[in-house]
């Protein structure tokens, strides 16, 4: 029951997601400012207070990086209104609103003022309006964001806590499940970074995000390269940041989604077997999630599994890529986000 439980939260996490990716208005936009808010905080928290301030232990360290890990309502705030096309003196307004606010509650607060700002703009004078928005927006969203961030914050602790209760009875199969999805939606705009802390994943559902993210870096190189897609640079920018070449991704579904999903499965049951943990969420990421973990275990583990990683993701592509060369598949997926953004620039 309680792995029913587990996948079935996560499944409806990335149904609610992709849902507002693809209809909500400026789904796109809003994920944008989520996963750069992720990564504007929790980053540097985690490289800060745990790579460095925790690793060699030097508080500054530590209080810089808690101090930014801190101020996700902020960034969110801020961005949120930014990507909606709000002017940045509103958006400061509405993210200084927000400061002591839960990442998920600020960015629906923010996300539900900026149509109101919007209206404002449009609809009073130019001057007047600073004063109007001064008046509304602050008081509104700080009391849009409490009223609601009791209920998303218990809603999203108890779907970390059903995730988490998979792992604790059965690791390998939330091994196999976190192994086949994170990497697969981290070559999406829904973003890895993004699930993993609405997830609030931590321990080793967090270290298997992280480093299955880096490993299908090192496969989705090998891919690229022998598979020939792209120029001669496009192995190495998707390994560093796959939605680059979403273009490419998006055409192939087949050999490179299938294949990251196999690949991430054996890389978590790998991760899973080493028993990292990351203890800090939204960590799903190549190369940051990674050098994380070297804050939160012991150096040989980290390096042995990082190592073993990389062979396995390596060598997988290379056997996925060879079948490939020989057994055409050719399917194609047209994202509905490629297909507005085109025209919204028509």
């Amino acid at each position: 029951m309680d792995i029913i439980i587990g996948v079935g939260t996560l499944l409806v996490v990335l149904i609610c997601m992709s849902l507002f990716l693809n209809f909500a208005p400026y789904g796109k936009e809003g994920l944008q400012a989520l996963s750069g808010a992720a990564c504007s905080t929790f980053l540097p928290q985690a490289f800060l207070s745990y790579a460095i301030g925790g690793v060699f232990d030097i508080p500054f360290f530590v209080q810089v990086g808690d101090t930014l890990g801190g101020l996700g309502g902020l960034a969110v705030g801020i961005l949120t209104c930014i990507k909606l096309g709000i002017s940045p003196v509103y958006a400061l307004i509405v993210g200084l609103s927000l400061l002591k606010v839960k990442l998920l509650p600020a960015f629906i607060a923010a996300y539900a003022i900026s149509f109101l700002i919007k209206q404002i703009e449009k609809r009073v004078p130019e001057g007047l309006d600073l004063i109007v928005v001064i008046l509304v927006a602050p008081a509104l969203t700080t009391l849009i964001a409490l009223a609601i961030q009791p209920s998303v914050i218990a809603v999203l602790t108890q779907i970390g806590s059903a995730i988490t209760a998979v792992g604790d009875a059965n690791p390998y199969v939330l091994a196999i499940v976190l192994g086949a999805i994170i990497p697969v939606v981290g070559m999406t705009p829904l973003s890895s970074m993004v699930l993993t802390s609405l997830l609030g994943l931590v321990g080793t559902p967090m270290a298997i995000g992280a480093l299955c993210c880096t490993g299908n870096s090192f496969a989705n190189f090998v891919l690229f390269k022998k598979l020939g897609y792209g120029t001669k640079a496009t192995p190495f920018a998707v390994a560093i940041e796959p939605l680059t070449q979403i273009d490419i991704i998006a055409e192939k579904p087949v050999q490179l989604y299938g294949s990251n999903a196999i690949i991430g499965m054996v890389n978590a049951c790998i991760i899973t077997a080493f028993g990292l943990v990351i203890n800090v969420t939204g960590m799903a990421t190549p190369i940051a999630g990674f050098i994380v973990a070297f804050g939160f275990n012991d150096t040989v583990p980290v390096l042995l599994c990082g190592l073993a990683v990389a062979v396995s993701s390596m060598v997988l592509a290379w056997l996925f890529a060879t079948f490939f060369k020989k057994h055409d598949i050719s399917v194609s997926v047209k994202m509905p986000t490629l297909k507005r953004a085109r025209n919204q620039n028509a």
